[in-house]
């Protein structure tokens, strides 16, 4: 009777877990999409601002440092991190939700097989 409870204690559980996956599978998707967004808004204020630099007629050997350092395009840099590391920890936080389901699989299993 012990081994009953316990076996539906962590079937409960695998049930959460599994639910926990189908949310994460969708978050991820969500942050994969800011992080390239983030990715194309930087990288096209960058290219306005180097193309600005230039026909100013500022020294190429600056323009790049000069419009890295300008504080929109610094701003969007920030954002285009921030995005990317959201999506790392998205993805960390993913495997350990499939460890997690995959230690419940194998306590399942010496539970039944008990």
């Amino acid at each position: 009777m012990t081994n009953q409870i316990e076996l539906s204690s962590v079937i409960a559980e695998m049930r959460e877990v599994r639910q926990r996956l189908n949310v994460a599978s969708k978050q991820i998707f969500s942050l994969a999409t800011a992080k390239a967004e983030a990715e194309r808004n930087y990288k096209v204020a960058l290219r306005q601002e180097i193309l600005k630099l230039k026909s100013e007629g500022f020294p190429a050997t600056l323009i790049n440092d000069l419009a890295k350092g300008e504080e929109r395009i610094a701003q969007l840099r920030l954002e285009r991190d921030i995005a990317k590391e959201m999506y790392l920890s998205g993805l960390e936080s993913m495997k350990q939700t499939r460890t997690e389901a995959s230690v419940l699989q194998t306590v399942a299993k010496v539970q039944s097989d008990w």
